[in-house]
Parts: structure tokens; C-alpha cells; sequence
């Protein structure tokens, strides 16, 4: 019988007996459907279903913060489509007979839910008021495989041929066999253990080839060493490159002939592509992700906040300029990032791998950014960095991306069985800065590097150091404003410039017109040099995303990343004010800039002889400073994940820091450098630099507020003067400037989060963990993310079996215990690190477990 949900309704009321109950029958329910679990996922707002937990614990949660409100259909606690009084009868009395068989009932009722094609008799049956349809014809022959090998593994087996594939290559994933090593266990199994009628593929090609039949697999396109040309479509047969000549395949260097492999010739590069429309439609053609796809459309926000995408200016305005597409709130909207990385960790070898990968926003929040449900495009081939060319490797994607927009695909959507066209769009591109000249023909360098800016970047050369300086941080603050005409605390002039316009997409395709059909390449004969000089801009191409047509109306097509910006401000500040060699932006050439500009004549450098000495600096710490500040980073204890052990990193001999990576610079910048340096530097230093701090805290926070981002869009132009009164002109470079237009793109595009590098960075990570065969390191990567898809598919509905989705974290100290009647916060074990003893705690150390438990204990 289905469960009764009224008591949902009664959520602002949570102390109400009527939902009380309800919760204790949710429980009821749910433990008798899971009759092995000790442990269920907590469905309250808190936790939103990601995290399990005991009875009791799930229990004081819905009533602390109350249920997910649309978690009306309870997939993730047993129950199933078109339940029945008759079947949930039959399940009580079969309670005792079905014991070691729970897997592989689970599996066959996870098939019956996934496809209801397996069961067309059940079919209108709900009394929905919406009609149920039969799925299309190609997702009926995904259902029928799936059903083929969904059968026993043999005769009399409890297992299935389905299940024991994704145990064994979940188990080859975690880890991290070879082919050969799977192949020998496959052997063993199939000859040894099991009898001889058993299904059980052969070698790992086979279970290779039983993956792709479900539609995982992907396009070989080969392409031109230089990168000038794909072949395919008309150019398939073709056998040299039309732009540069060169030979699309492999020659012997002692010969000149052909290079063969297995009688085939061996082309210089291969474009491994990935298919969108097929990864797309699974999606939909599982019930329990389906339903997620719609989160974006029935859990908009109407309190002002930004938590995702969808409550952003640029999703808003584009839904008002294509209400077609945003009628359906099953279409699907798409961010792409790509970045390079090197694929033999520390090798001598030069050698760059560019991933495209693409990620569907209309996951909710706390899935939306996971790494399995990032979808892989295509693997761009080293051994060199494509750079401008890179838009030649885009163009199956853009064809594939502009079917979607105009014609759409035919999805069925399994969790309402229906079958609805599907269209797709891409919001905008995720990169680091130098990637970000790549996509958007923009380059990063020389006196315009800053994109938003454009033609209006102000810039100035310094002759010693050899480097380009971006102040002029006056021309953002308002008019009226006093320091407009303070000549001596800046750069000697006074600023009435405006800041620069925000261009639109026409304006852009107005600047770039003359450089439609350009051809890229990275032959250096036939590449075409672009004078920046005479054209007044930094443009070397038009890129191909305006080859979408709605690609000129997005208020947003390129984020500046603040992982890289966060990293580069924090290197500068603490190399600097740590005076640490190399790193420091207060040299000798930066003080001789100084004396050439004319400005702050008290730090110019004085000669002595043949040497010259530099004055002491209002920023640099002393010797006995610099001991205070890195011994408080060295000693200092962060919560479990908070950040890396930093102390790793400190060097108390020589007073330097180093091997700082991007995160831990994200904690220092917004957490710890405020803390260190609030008794050292002087009000002028430190105010600027906690000022900035704060800027990256609000502009970083999951939610963010209209409010507080025009306040700090307003602060930081304040800040950065403040900055360019303190430091030299030598620590301005364009990473120092970007943080003027951050706020700005968090108002049009909403949290930093769904925007950043960080999950893109420990994807790439990630993929790198595939590479096998050091001479094929794409097709390595390619088989196993290929094997990876398949686990993911099939590993989030098996929940009785371990996955890397499922997986305990490492420190699990084995869950909450059951309640005495006390606070919950109590309930937790704890696990020691080390042997345990007495500790008697000062009033300090009291006072400091006093406010912890008041900020982390749900009853209070």
C-alpha cells in the first residue's frame, strides 16, 4: 500500500502529534523495505538525502529541520513505482524466505523501475492525470540489453551477470589493475570456479564490447599534427592536410614509408570524442536522476538568495529571450570547462592533455558539481598545448550542441514515462586565465591582458622589471570621489577616466568581424601573426562558440576563475611581506621603477659604492615578525578537511614559505594571514589586506546575497587604492587587478562554486589515475573513464553493494550511537588518533568546547 504523506504539509508545525507520527510511520515504512539496513539516508533539509544516518538520528533531524518538501516519491527508502496493497502484502509474508537473495531481488527491481518497458502490463495503472507512453524505440533496446544481462550468471546463481561485472570492475577501478591482471582473474573465475555454462566475459575486450553495446563508447576523429584540420565528414578519405601539407600519417624515419599497425596506418593525432546526446538521454531514461533533472524548474528561490545558477541575472534573462526553451524545464543548460595537465607527473617530457568536459546544471546543489555526474566531451591530444586551434577540436561539439538547440533529441523520461524532445544549451565556459585566451580568442597577455576591460585596460610598462603594471583602480571609484585628485599617494596624476562599458555580444562580433574565417593552426609557416598593435585590441581569433546562435545574447560567456585569482593574490601578499627570494614583488628593479615614476622619493634606492641599499618598507615583516608569523601558522590545528597540514609547508630556518597549493592559499587568504598579521603590520598594510580577505569570504560563500555583493563591488575599487598607496607598482600585475569585475560576474552568474576550477582541477586529477600505457596515454584515459561510466550508472541504484560513491570516508568512526535522553552531539563515538589520555581542561580550552557544542548541536 503506498505510505501516507499529509504530514509533509504540516512542516512549519513540526511539533504537532499528526506529524510526529508521521515520521515515526516514514520510519516504520522505510526499515521494513530496507530490512538489512542499520543505517538510511537522512531526507531532511540538512542533509538532503546525501548523508546516512541511524534511526534516531534521522528521526531528531525531520523534526529539528523538517523533510525535503518535493521528496514526495521515496526512491531512496524503498518505495517503487505503482506500489500495491497486494505487493506490499506479498513482501511481509515473503520477509523470512528471502534472506541471502536481497542482491539480486534488488537488482531486478531496480531494472523494473529503471525501464518500465520490462513491464508494459503495469503501465496507466498509477491514475496519474498524466498519459504513460511506451518508450521510443532506441530506448527500448537499451531496456531489452540491460534485461539480457540482467539474467543469471549461471544456472541456480544468485548473482547476476550485470551485478558481478560492476563488482569486479569497481573493484579493478579502486584498485588500479591492469587489463592484463583483470584478464587473468577473469580466466581464473571462468575455468576454476565457475561451471562451465557461466556468462562471465572472457577478458576484459569482452566486457570492452558489452559496455559499448549500452551505448558508452566513443568517436576516433583524426586530425593534423599541427592542428589546423579535422578528418571527417567530407575529409574523412582525405590524406594531407589542406592547410599545411603535412601527411596525416605516421612515417618510418629510417624508411619514409608509412608506418602499419595490424595493416592500418597510424595517424599523428587521434580526437577522442564522447557523445553528448546518448550521455544526456540516460539521464532521463533513470527514474530516480530524471526527477532530479527537474530540481532547477520546482525548487527556484524566491527570497532574494543566489544558492544556484538557476536563481541568477544570466539563467533569468535567458529564459526571457528563449521562452521555448525554458517552457520545457527538462532542457537541459551546460557549462564546459577545459584545462591542460601534464600527464607524467614530474617528467622532463613535455607533453599536454586537454579534456572538454561538460556539466548539466539542472542537477541540484549538492549534486551538481559532483565528479560522476561530470560528462567528458572529448580528449584533446598532446604532446603539444592546442592554444588558439583549440576551437578546430571543438567543432564536433558545437555541430552536436546546435543539433540539440534547433532539432532536439527524443528522450524518454522514465520517472513520469513519457516520452518529450530534448533541446540543450551552453551558459558559459569555466577556465584558469590562460584557457580563458584559448575559448575566447582574447589573449591574457601584454598592456589590454584583462578581458572585461577590453580596449579600455589601462596599463603601464616598467622598464626594470620588464613587466606590465595595472593600476589605475582610481577610475572605479565615483566621481566626487577624493583620491581622484590625490597626485602623491599614487602614480602622480590625477584619474577622471570612467570605468570601461560592459560590451554585449553584438559589440564583440563587431570588433572580431574582420577575423571571421581566419585559419588556426600551430604551423608556424602558415600561422597568421595578429598585430595587436595596429588592430587597438588583443583579438587572434573569432571564437567558435558564436557559432551558437544564442551565443551573443548571454550576459556571461567566460568566468574568470577565482581558484587561480586566490592563489596568485595570496603568493603575492605573503612573498612580499615575507621578503622571501624570488617571490617578493620589492626588489632592486622595482625600486628603480619607482625612482623613474617619480613617486614615494622615501623608498627610492640609495647608492653605496658599487651596491645600492633599499630602504625598509611599511609591508616587509622583521626577523623576529617573520619567526611570530610562521610559527603561528606552523602550530596551528584545523578540523579534519578543513584545509592540509600548511606546517608542511613552513621553513623556520629560513623564514619561507613554499609548496603552497590552490586550496591552502583559499585558507589563507579569506581564514589565517587576517589573523597573523592583525599585531604586526601598521593600519595602512593591514586594513587593505583584511579589507581583501573579506571581499573573497562574501564572494565565496554558498549563498550569496544582492545585497552584500553590491556592497563589496562598491569596497573593492577602496581596497585596491589602498593597496596601490602601500605596495610598489611591481606587485600589480593583471591577477591583482581581476578581483575589480568578480563581484559584478557573481551578480550576473550566481556562487562562485558552480564556476570555479577546484572540482574541475581534482577531476583532471582524477582522469590522470586511468593512464595505464605510458605510449597511449589518451587511449588509456579513454578505456577507463569508458569503464568508469558504467560502474556509475549501474553503481547508483545497487545500494547493497560497495562503490566509490558509497564508499565509508576514511576517518568513519562507525556513525552516531543510539540516544540516552541527552543532546545528540554526544552520540557520536569519536574516533582517537593516536593512544588515549586524561586531559584536564583550562578554562580557555572549556570555554572553547562551551561554543562548539552551542554552533553544532541541532537541539540547540
Amino acid at each position: 500500500m503506498a505510505p501516507d504523506k499529509q504530514w509533509m504539509q504540516l512542516i512549519h508545525n513540526r511539533l504537532d502529534d499528526a506529524y510526529i507520527h508521521g515520521v515515526e510511520s516514514f520510519l516504520n515504512y522505510t526499515f521494513t523495505r530496507l530490512r538489512k539496513a542499520n543505517e538510511i539516508r537522512c531526507p531532511c533539509v540538512k542533509c538532503c538525502n546525501a548523508i546516512s544516518r541511524t534511526r534516531e538520528i534521522v528521526r531528531s533531524h525531520l523534526i529539528v529541520h523538517g523533510m525535503i518538501q518535493n521528496y514526495t516519491f521515496w526512491y531512496h527508502h524503498g518505495e517503487r513505482i505503482a506500489e500495491t496493497e497486494e505487493s506490499d502484502s506479498e513482501s511481509e509474508d515473503d520477509e523470512n524466505e528471502i534472506g541471502e537473495d536481497d542482491e539480486e531481488d534488488e537488482i531486478h527491481e531496480i531494472l523494473t523501475d529503471l525501464h518500465p518497458a520490462f513491464n508494459i502490463e503495469n503501465m496507466n495503472t498509477s491514475g496519474d492525470d498524466i498519459p504513460e507512453e511506451e518508450p521510443n524505440p532506441e530506448v527500448k533496446k537499451f531496456y531489452s540489453l540491460l534485461k539480457e544481462y540482467d539474467q543469471p550468471l549461471y544456472k541456480g546463481s544468485k548473482l547476476s551477470k550485470l551485478s558481478t561485472l560492476v563488482k569486479l570492475l569497481h573493484i579493478k577501478s579502486i584498485g588500479r589493475w591492469s587489463n592484463d591482471s583483470f584478464n587473468m582473474l577473469l580466466k581464473m573465475l571462468k575455468n576454476d570456479l565457475l561451471p562451465d555454462e557461466s556468462n562471465l566475459p572472457d577478458s576484459y575486450y569482452e566486457a570492452r564490447k558489452l559496455i559499448r553495446s549500452l551505448g558508452l563508447s566513443y568517436d576516433k576523429i583524426d586530425a593534423c599534427k599541427n592542428d589546423c584540420m579535422l578528418y571527417w565528414k567530407n575529409d574523412k578519405l582525405v590524406d594531407s592536410c589542406k592547410i599545411c601539407g603535412a601527411s596525416r600519417w605516421k612515417e618510418d624515419k629510417n624508411s619514409g614509408e608509412t608506418r602499419l599497425r595490424k595493416g592500418k596506418k597510424i595517424p599523428h593525432k587521434i580526437l577522442r570524442y564522447f557523445p553528448l546526446k546518448t550521455r544526456l538521454q540516460r539521464l532521463f531514461m533513470c527514474s530516480k536522476t530524471s526527477s532530479l533533472m527537474r530540481w532547477h524548474h520546482e525548487n527556484k528561490a524566491s527570497d532574494g538568495i543566489m544558492r544556484h545558477p538557476v536563481d541568477s541575472k544570466a539563467w533569468k534573462k535567458f529564459d526571457e529571450l528563449h521562452q521555448s526553451f525554458a517552457m520545457e524545464p527538462r532542457n537541459v543548460r551546460l557549462g564546459l570547462a577545459s584545462d591542460g595537465f601534464q600527464p607524467f607527473g614530474c617528467s622532463r617530457t613535455p607533453y599536454s592533455i586537454w579534456p572538454v568536459v561538460l556539466i548539466p546544471y539542472n542537477l541540484p546543489p549538492w549534486l551538481c558539481m559532483k565528479q560522476e555526474n561530470f560528462i567528458l566531451s572529448m580528449l584533446i591530444p598532446g604532446p603539444g598545448s592546442p592554444g588558439d586551434a583549440i576551437d578546430v577540436y571543438l567543432q564536433p561539439l558545437i555541430d552536436e550542441l546546435n543539433e540539440l538547440w534547433k532539432t532536439g533529441v527524443v528522450t524518454f523520461d522514465a520517472s513520469i514515462k513519457q516520452n518529450f524532445t530534448l533541446h540543450a544549451a551552453l551558459l558559459w565556459t569555466i577556465n584558469d586565465f590562460p584557457a580563458y585566451a584559448n575559448l575566447s580568442g582574447w589573449s591574457t597577455k601584454g598592456k589590454l591582458a584583462c578581458p572585461c576591460c577590453n580596449k579600455e585596460t589601462i596599463s603601464i610598462r616598467l622598464n626594470n622589471g620588464q613587466k606590465q603594471c595595472y593600476m589605475g583602480h582610481r577610475r572605479f571609484l565615483p566621481l566626487n570621489h577624493k583620491w581622484r585628485k590625490d597626485k602623491k599617494s599614487f602614480d602622480g596624476t590625477t584619474e577622471w577616466r570612467l570605468p570601461p562599458n560592459t560590451l554585449s555580444g553584438d559589440d564583440i562580433l563587431d570588433q572580431v568581424a574582420d577575423l571571421d574565417g581566419l585559419p588556426l593552426t600551430n604551423d608556424p609557416k602558415k600561422k597568421i601573426k595578429v598585430s595587436h598593435e595596429k588592430r587597438g585590441d588583443n583579438w587572434n581569433k573569432k571564437s567558435i562558440f558564436f557559432d551558437l546562435p544564442y551565443w551573443k545574447t548571454l550576459l556571461l560567456r567566460h568566468n574568470l576563475d577565482v581558484m587561480h585569482i586566490e592563489k596568485n593574490i595570496c603568493d603575492n601578499i605573503l612573498g612580499t611581506i615575507l621578503n622571501i627570494k624570488g617571490k617578493t614583488k620589492d626588489t632592486l628593479s622595482s625600486r628603480l621603477d619607482l625612482q623613474e615614476m617619480n613617486i614615494r622619493k622615501e623608498l627610492h634606492p640609495k647608492e653605496n659604492g658599487d651596491k645600492y641599499e633599499l630602504p625598509t618598507t611599511c609591508f616587509t615583516l622583521s626577523p623576529e615578525e617573520k619567526h611570530k608569523f610562521l610559527n603561528f601558522l606552523k602550530d596551528l590545528r584545523v578540523p579534519d578537511g578543513f584545509s592540509s597540514n600548511i606546517s608542511h609547508c613552513i621553513n623556520m630556518k629560513d623564514h619561507k614559505i613554499s609548496g603552497l597549493k590552490s586550496h591552502d592559499c583559499h585558507v589563507l587568504l579569506q581564514h589565517l594571514i587576517p589573523l597573523a598579521i592583525r599585531s604586526m603590520l601598521c593600519t595602512e598594510v593591514r586594513e587593505p589586506i583584511i579589507e581583501l580577505s573579506l571581499f573573497f569570504n562574501i564572494l565565496g560563500a554558498k549563498c550569496l546575497k544582492l545585497e552584500e555583493l553590491e556592497q563589496i563591488e562598491a569596497q573593492i575599487p577602496e581596497t585596491q587604492c589602498k593597496l596601490e598607496k602601500v605596495f610598489l607598482p611591481a606587485f600589480f600585475d593583471v591577477m591583482e587587478h581581476l578581483p575589480i569585475h568578480l563581484a559584478n560576474e557573481a551578480m550576473i552568474a550566481g556562487p562562485v562554486q558552480y564556476r570555479s576550477m577546484y572540482p574541475i582541477e581534482r577531476w583532471l586529477y582524477f582522469l590522470k589515475l586511468f593512464i595505464r600505457n605510458r605510449s597511449c596515454v589518451e587511449g588509456s584515459i579513454a578505456e577507463g573513464h569508458i569503464a568508469n561510466e558504467f560502474t556509475t550508472l549501474c553503481s547508483r541504484y545497487l545500494h547493497t553493494m560497495e562503490t566509490k560513491f558509497n564508499r565509508l570516508e576514511w576517518n568513519y568512526d562507525g556513525g552516531a550511537i543510539e540516544s540516552d535522553g541527552g543532546l545528540m552531539i554526544f552520540c557520536q563515538p569519536g574516533k582517537a588518533l593516536k593512544g588515549g589520555k586524561t586531559h584536564r581542561l583550562d578554562l580557555k580550552e572549556m570555554e572553547q568546547s562551551h561554543i562548539y557544542i552551542l554552533k553544532n548541536c541541532d537541539e540547540v
